[in-house]
């Protein structure tokens, strides 16, 4: 039994899904499979088998994939048949698990082994762009729960470790970020070539309004959803994510954000986005969003993930955008609106890192504002000096 659990709060593992992979250490066979298949059969000419059960796969290294949704019931186990597609550990921990079932022959022993177990497989992989994968290490063997009374254990268990980095996910971001707010007309739009420039290798394929007639995405050869085709922008990144500052008021403050999808032949289903900004923790209201508190240490609570609702707005649609508001309850010793402090600090959408603007181009109080906190002292200090001015005139 192979499981594949996903540890990562809010990053999931996306269409076309998984694809496991390794190099057996000696001449092992896959005879079956339960829950997933292999891509390739392989060289089986010198393998003896009975007539009508052929092995399943010869592959000296075997690429496994999940079974779409709606296999037969007969070739599936437990938390099998999602297309490979796994889900965030916040979302639904329920969908963060995969499983398959193989049964194995001709295990070289190793002889270093007192045991005589199998010799673990090498050079793992996991066949999604970002990740890399550890060796095999033996682990205390998996034990299950049979019934209320009874337990049992497998032979032995081996643990593979799969790390995710977005420098080789790719070579620049795959979302930006915009601002505005009431107190200033400006928007700052994304920083300029975020996702790579226009016509240039590292940027997806893009079109003008003009050349939409023209366009054609298919899958390619192996059946993998379309590559990016992006309407040109000056960003060129498929999603733009936009933070407003829409209201304020005497104890609270109101925020609208936007996920706007650029990509006109790809849906994206279970996004998700994280914020992180220091008044996360006094969310009063959210409308249109799921939402959950991501990271929380001491007294610190300053990231949030948000997410769809199901049969609702779950999906970001091609050419299409999600949006909410929130309303946050004012924090009097740290809250203002001077110094861009109004605006998140990082911005993840399904993962990946947004570019944001540089701090200097964030939307500023007009001249003639003021900073909102007022600290006892400096109230103290303006009634000081406005009662020595009206003293002095007294004088006078």
């Amino acid at each position: 039994m192979v499981s594949i659990h996903n540890y990562q709060l809010y990053r999931h593992i996306e269409r076309p899904g998984w694809r496991l992979g390794w190099a057996w250490s000696g001449h092992e066979i896959i005879w079956d499979v339960r829950g997933a298949e292999t891509t390739e059969l392989g060289n089986c000419s010198g393998v003896h088998f009975d007539p009508g059960h052929p092995p399943h796969c010869c592959e000296k290294r075997p690429v496994v994939v999940d079974l779409p949704p709606g296999a037969p019931y007969n070739i599936q186990v437990a938390n099998c048949c999602r297309g490979g597609v796994l889900s965030s550990l916040t979302q639904n921990n329920s969908t963060a698990t995969a499983a398959f079932q193989m049964s194995v022959g001709g295990f070289d022993r190793d002889d270093g082994n007192p045991d005589g177990h199998p010799v673990k497989p090498a050079n793992f992989s996991l066949g999604v762009p970002g990740y890399t994968c550890s060796n095999a290490t033996q682990v205390p063997a998996t034990r299950s729960k049979v019934d209320e009374q009874r337990h049992v254990q497998v032979m032995l268990t081996w643990q593979i470790i799969c790390s995710y980095s977005q420098f080789r996910d790719g070579p620049s971001p795959s979302c930006c970020v915009s601002l505005s707010s009431f107190y200033n007309s400006t928007i700052v739009g994304c920083p300029q070539c975020s996702c790579g420039c226009p016509r240039s290798p590292s940027a997806p394929q893009c079109f003008s309004d003009d050349e939409q007639s023209k366009l054609q995405a298919l899958p390619d050869a192996d059946g993998n959803p379309p590559a990016p085709v992006i309407r040109c922008t000056e960003h060129m990144c498929p999603i733009r994510v936009h933070w407003h500052v829409k209201q304020n008021y005497r104890e609270y403050w109101r925020v609208k954000a936007s996920i706007t999808n650029y990509d006109v032949v790809s849906n994206y289903s279970d996004w998700n986005l994280v914020v992180r900004h220091p008044n996360l923790a006094n969310i009063t209201q959210l409308f249109s969003f799921n939402y959950q508190p991501l990271i929380q240490y001491d007294t610190i609570n300053d990231t949030a993930m948000f997410w769809g609702i199901v049969n609702y707005n779950e999906m970001l649609l091609r050419d299409g955008n999600v949006q909410t508001e929130m309303i946050l309850k004012k924090d009097p010793s740290e809250f203002t609106f001077s110094g861009g402090w109004a605006f998140p600090r990082r911005v993840y959408f399904n993962g990946h890192q947004c570019a944001m603007p540089s701090p200097d181009q964030y939307p500023s109080l007009p001249n003639a504002a003021s900073d909102v906190r007022v600290s006892a002292v400096q109230r103290w200090l303006i009634t000081g000096s406005c009662l020595l001015l009206l003293s002095m005139f007294h004088v006078v």
